[in-house]
């Protein structure tokens, strides 16, 4: 009743997996990872316990297609299960029971494994791959991108309603305590995959750190247009004038709008976080 893809990124040290699914909270279910270990999504009547036993088992050294032959051994509904596995080696593999929903089946290959039921057809799955192999850009870019491919080909032929993206690396998470970089679930929803995409774009504006070439002084007309802005948003009194007045309004603005990440030094702004107020 979904469709998936695990993926590893060899240059960031990152795994993942991104689903979709006619199922709700998908995200609740199929996805799991684990930093210098692996990326595995359980589906199809599944079987969490393929999910923390399968870890387990690669972190202890067996392969993916080990991991799954001896899952699937010990689980007397297998043949209903679809799995895939790829490790912090970039090996994967993939497997689907032969009584799992047409059209159900997968792909694998260096550095990801793709998975489907209740398809339209292959094509959705062929899709994903494409994309992921093609595509240039951060793990969680390419997961997403090739969901978004696989939908456009026919994905779920039940229907949308929940999709999820997971993304591991080491100390990843907001302030660097856990290695949950990104943690995404869009669980009953009309589009699912088109709102994820953009929580994807917001959580790249709240967590990642600026770029250099986009911090620049609030100076001239700038600091007239962000004056503005502020006035016009509550941020700032009109009875206050003074540069300091305006440079402490958009202090509070950051702490405000939860943008800590990019709080620059008194007297700079970054770019994205201008961008976001003159939409807002």
């Amino acid at each position: 009743m979904t469709f998936s893809i695990v993926g590893f990124d060899p240059q960031a040290n990152e795994l993942g997996v991104a689903v979709a699914s006619k199922f709700l909270c998908v995200g609740a279910v199929v996805p799991y990872a684990k930093v210098g270990v692996g990326a595995i999504a359980t589906q199809s009547w599944a079987n969490l316990e393929y999910g923390k036993h399968g870890l387990d088992m690669i972190e202890k050294g067996f392969t993916p297609e080990q991991a799954i032959k001896e899952l699937t051994r010990n689980d007397n509904r297998s043949t209903y299960r679809q799995v895939g596995i790829v490790d912090a080696k970039g090996r994967s593999a993939t497997f689907t029971g032969e009584d799992c929903y047409n059209w159900a089946g997968g792909l694998a290959g260096e550095n990801f494994a793709i998975q489907g039921n209740i398809l339209v057809d292959q094509r959705t799955v062929e899709a994903m791959k494409a994309v992921f192999i093609q595509m240039d850009g951060s793990l969680a870019e390419r997961l997403l991108a090739a969901l978004q491919a696989g939908e456009s080909a026919g994905g779920d032929r039940r229907g949308k309603q929940s999709a999820a993206l997971l993304v591991v690396k080491e100390n990843g998470s907001y302030g660097g305590y856990n290695d949950r970089y990104i943690d995404l679930r869009v669980d009953d929803h009309k589009e699912p995959v088109h709102e994820l995409a953009r929580l994807l774009k917001l959580h790249r504006l709240y967590f990642e750190p600026a770029m250099p070439s986009d911090i620049v002084p609030i100076e001239g007309e700038l600091e007239k247009e962000i004056q503005i802005i502020l006035y016009e948003n509550g941020y700032l009194d009109r009875g206050l004038t003074e540069q300091d007045d305006l440079l402490d309004a958009v202090q509070s603005y950051h702490l405000i709008e939860n943008f800590d990440e990019r709080i620059q030094e008194r007297g700079f702004i970054d770019l994205k976080v201008l961008e976001y107020m003159r939409i807002k």
